[in-house]
């Protein structure tokens, strides 16, 4: 089925490093519990497997944001742990716990039973792009993503979340051979996932690498650097309608290796979390024809402080970027507003509206400067 032409290409064109009219924002997590309308969807579907694997309730919540606030783009409804469940090691998540695997994987025998998934497996996220992108009718664009590789085998070797990941650390370390043969299947289906994302009518795919930064320097290079790009290597350019998908590596804590990112992974933009200065990251990352477009990066505590103090924040943030690219026949040096992590649950919606306002307010008023 053809789908509506888009009418706000801004996330787009900043991806692609074009100039835009202002600086396009979107918040990871935006389709979330701090939102009253998410809290009674998700209460109506059960749980939060129930609400993911739902193609109405998964279109509803996604949209839900957008018609509260002007964001300019969607991502899909969905959890960065969908492949390893459908891999079969039982996905489910405890109200107050997060997710949770029935079974983990740490030795020989459960790494050598690991294969990439028959994605009719995860039918229901690739039914739920294409109903998203079809309900949007082309108010914004529609983000598709997946945890890395190197995330993915966290979760799988602990069973759950970790303050320290000691378990997969110590496989990883005691028997890299086994860890390396997870982290391949992991990148093989991980592309697989994508890929279908974006025949279903993704415009953009983002890769989670959430714990990367949870990694030792030269262990990151091995263990999530080349199996994240492993992955983008296997990636469709053009989407359901002939289009170009960007691609989007967000690695927490990744500030580090910025440019090892950067020289390294075939993507066109980067995100950041808070910790990084994103006039640095520019000057490191951001300028030039090899450049990246970058993504973030305010602390999401942020959205804690009085209206007044989140728009000021993000006045800080998009002065400490800099003067924006306005050359309609180039490309140059984009940021595309983010946090710098997911949005917290006790997040105040009305914050989250003065903060949109404000990038949007401000950086048109910089282009025009």
């Amino acid at each position: 089925m053809p789908f509506a032409p888009l009418q706000n290409d801004s996330f787009l064109r900043a991806c692609w490093r074009q100039a835009t009219d202002h600086t396009p924002i979107w918040l990871m997590r935006q389709a979330g519990r701090y939102l009253p309308e998410y809290v009674a969807t998700r209460a109506r579907a059960g749980s939060f497997m129930g609400l993911a694997t739902n193609v109405d309730y998964a279109t509803e919540v996604t949209l839900q944001p957008l018609d509260r606030f002007p964001l300019d783009a969607a991502i899909l409804f969905s959890d960065i742990l969908t492949v390893p469940d459908a891999m079969g090691l039982g996905l489910s998540f405890e109200a107050g716990e997060g997710p949770r695997f029935a079974r983990t994987v740490r030795d020989e025998a459960a790494v050598d039973a690991l294969q990439v998934p028959d994605l009719e497996r995860l039918r229901y996220v690739f039914d739920a792009v294409a109903s998203i992108r079809r309900a949007l009718a082309g108010r914004v664009p529609l983000i598709g993503f997946s945890g890395s590789p190197w995330t993915l085998a966290c979760y799988m070797v602990e069973g759950s979340g970790s303050s320290d990941w000691r378990h997969a650390k110590a496989l990883m370390y005691g028997r890299p051979d086994l860890m390396h043969r997870m982290l391949a299947v992991n990148a093989d289906a991980v592309a697989a996932y994508l890929n279908a994302q974006i025949d279903a009518g993704a415009q953009a795919v983002m890769v989670f690498d959430s714990w990367g930064g949870a990694l030792a320097d030269g262990a990151f290079h091995e263990f999530s650097l080349a199996y994240t790009a492993r992955v983008l290597s296997q990636l469709k350019r053009e989407g359901a309608d002939g289009q170009r998908v960007p691609r989007i590596v967000f690695t927490k804590g990744g500030g580090l290796w910025l440019e090892a990112m950067a020289s390294t992974l075939d993507c066109e933009v980067l995100g950041l979390d808070w910790t990084v200065d994103l006039a640095v990251a520019r000057a490191r990352v951001g300028e030039g024809p090899k450049g990246k477009a970058l993504q973030g990066n305010l602390d999401p505590n942020v959205l804690f402080a009085p209206p007044g103090r989140v728009a000021a924040e993000a006045v800080r943030l998009l002065d400490r970027f800099g003067a924006p690219h306005r050359d309609p026949a180039t490309t140059g040096p984009t940021h595309i507003f983010n946090l710098g992590h997911g949005i917290s649950q006790f997040t105040p919606p009305e914050h989250v509206a003065a903060l949109v306002e404000a990038v949007h307010r401000h950086s048109r008023a910089q282009r025009t400067a």
